[in-house]
């Protein structure tokens, strides 16, 4: 999936397990555990894509504008 390729490459979130359809990332780019649920859905509906991208802002500390242009360009 290609958000959690971007996830994993930009902030170091692994996969630590998976549940039904949904995938369980982790990462520890702030010095402690910060997790996400992502969907395996093709296309992530829009309004779980942008509560993902909240999460992740919030966890790494930056606007969410700034994340979403350094994952999407």
């Amino acid at each position: 999936m290609e958000l959690v390729a971007r996830l994993g490459r930009s902030y170091g979130y692994t996969l630590t397990r998976q549940s039904g359809s949904h995938l369980r990332l982790v990462s520890y780019h702030q010095g402690y555990a910060g997790y996400v649920s992502i969907p395996r859905h093709n296309p992530v509906k829009i309004g779980t894509l942008s509560n993902i991208l909240n999460d992740v802002a919030t966890y790494l500390e930056i606007d969410r504008d700034e994340l979403t242009l350094e994952l999407f360009g």
